[in-house]
């Protein structure tokens, strides 16, 4: 087993250039595909952690949801764009590689390989 897991959207092309680069350097991590089994809070948070970015870091801005749910509203706190992030998980930014304690998004999908070193 692994050591690497990749939240992971097929359909996106990022997602899927990151998921065959780690393949190309012998990994073969868990793959969660999170838009089917959304995040509960406390995961998400976990996340985050490794990530070290806020909530907000997170978001994909440019999603309908994102808009329509106002969450440019600055006022927002940390806890509720963790809510709603775990409720339409398409707000969440992708693809996140994780290895033990540290995590980094995979745009590009270069930055995967700082996890590989």
């Amino acid at each position: 087993m692994s050591d690497f897991s990749i939240y992971h959207n097929p359909r996106c092309s990022k997602s899927r250039q990151t998921l065959a680069l780690l393949k190309e350097q012998g990994i073969d991590p868990e793959v969660i595909l999170y838009l089917d089994t959304p995040l509960k809070p406390v995961q998400l948070k976990a996340v985050l952690a490794k990530l070290a970015i806020s909530p907000r870091e997170l978001l994909r801005k440019g999603e309908g949801d994102y808009k329509e749910q106002g969450l440019a509203d600055k006022t927002l706190t940390d806890a509720y764009l963790i809510k709603m992030m775990c409720q339409l998980p398409k707000l969440i930014e992708r693809p996140i590689v994780v290895k033990g304690s540290k995590a980094v998004l995979g745009r590009p999908p270069e930055n995967a390989l700082a996890l590989i070193k």
